[in-house]
């Protein structure tokens, strides 16, 4: 009982204080008495704990979702998901683009190595063709993401054709267990951020907080792209109006609590009472934005494709525009799959590293980076993601109005 009070009182602290507590402890006690090895293991744990969970979390989560997924949407539902898909490609277009034009390296703890060549984007690509064909459970062990990703589109689709109801059920329960034991070991972020920025600044001093700072920076300049720029665009285009007073409100009301609460599942019931105060149908806003929570992923895009070029730059790679290109649609891929998981982007990221050749260990170095600024990115994340999803759910109302010959007014 005194461990679970214990555990209680440290989760009902904040948890972006927790981990702006221990970021802060963690560089400080790095200046004052650097490399005690216990303290730079607490990383090391952590991140264990992180990569062997992963594999699990992306079969578990693409099984269980393409199994209890839902036939027969109508035009404003189709309407709507291509709007989310699109929009997420469009996000990680932007981040290609605007990390070949700003190229970030930053300060890891490699092991000494040739970097993966990915020249001959033939070879890659045939590589990674007959690797996704890997026995399921060897691709688990080996955390073979396109594999995983491979076998759980298969088994999920096949269990939604001929599984029964107690077979879907168990499904969807083993995937939100790993949820849960992904939200137990993220409780402990903390700890872990103290021991990967201690060791990090045991070894290479405080001149690595810029190489984040810039990393930070490019996040950040990304989402406000796709958040001011992009989707605005895409709904001025479809909905032939000004978008702006839509997104600002939009931005208003449920970004700015997204920010906060860090969590597109918690933010559901704020975008239902946005899309209510909009005027917009509740039928179909009641099934918009849990599901844009699930696959309208803009921000988690970013964060997936950043980070992954960046490694690749750290590893003096040249990446070829095909593979860019192929990295977009993983990214896409990869953001789907991260709702209602906490920092799930963050996870998902040795997968979009695995199309470029970068090994499961190293990829999980640049996950521990992005655990260190995930403060800022994650709470910018989730605002780009849950605010879009009433947002996007407003512009699928009003195309639809135009197509019946009516023009939907929204309250604004």
């Amino acid at each position: 009982m005194a461990l679970r009070e214990v555990y209680e009182k440290w989760t009902s602290i904040n948890l972006v204080v927790r981990i702006v507590a221990g970021l802060l402890a963690g560089i400080v006690l790095a200046l004052i008495v650097p490399n005690i090895d216990p303290l730079i293991m607490l990383g090391e744990l952590f991140v264990g704990a992180l990569k062997a969970i992963a594999p699990i979390l992306v079969f578990a989560l693409v099984l269980s979702a393409l199994a209890a997924s839902k036939p027969g949407l109508g035009t404003k539902f189709r309407v709507v998901m291509i709007l989310y898909i699109g929009s997420t490609v469009v996000a990680a277009t932007v981040s290609v683009l605007m990390s070949y034009a700003f190229p970030i390296e930053v300060t890891l703890p490699l092991e000494g190595g040739t970097p993966p060549e990915v020249n001959d984007t033939w070879t890659l690509i045939r590589g990674l063709i007959v690797g996704i064909f890997t026995n399921p459970v060897t691709a688990l062990m080996d955390a073979n993401y396109l594999s995983i990703l491979f076998w759980a589109a298969i088994f999920g689709l096949v269990m939604k054709q001929f599984g029964n109801e107690t077979t879907k059920s168990l499904a969807a329960d083993i995937g939100n267990l790993v949820t849960r034991v992904i939200r137990i070991i993220i409780e402990f972020a903390a700890i872990g951020v103290f021991g990967l920025i201690y060791g990090t600044i045991s070894t290479s001093g405080l001149g690595v907080l810029l190489d984040y700072g810039a990393l930070i920076v490019l996040l950040v300049a990304c989402m406000c792209i796709v958040m001011f720029i992009t989707n605005p665009l895409i709904g001025a285009v479809l909905m032939r109006r000004n978008p702006y007073r839509l997104l600002f409100k939009c931005l208003r009301e449920s970004a700015v609590m997204a920010f906060f609460t860090r969590s597109s599942a918690a933010n559901i019931p704020v975008n239902m009472k946005l899309c209510e105060d909009m005027g917009l149908n509740k039928d179909f806003y009641s099934v918009s934005i849990p599901l844009g929570a699930t696959i309208n992923m803009n921000g988690a895009a970013v964060t997936i494709t950043v980070l992954s070029l960046s490694l690749a730059f750290t590893l003096g790679m040249d990446v070829p525009p095909a593979m860019a290109v192929i990295l977009c649609i993983i990214a896409t891929i990869a953001a789907c799959g991260a709702s209602g998981v906490p920092s799930g982007s963050l996870m998902l990221i040795p997968m979009a590293c695995s199309m470029l050749s970068i090994d499961n260990a190293t990829a999980m170095l640049m996950v521990s980076v992005g655990l260190i600024i995930g403060v800022i990115q994650d709470s910018l994340e989730t605002a780009l993601n849950s605010s879009a999803d009433a947002y996007f759910t407003a512009v699928a109302e009003v195309v639809d109005a135009r197509s019946k010959g009516e023009d939907l007014e929204l309250k604004l």
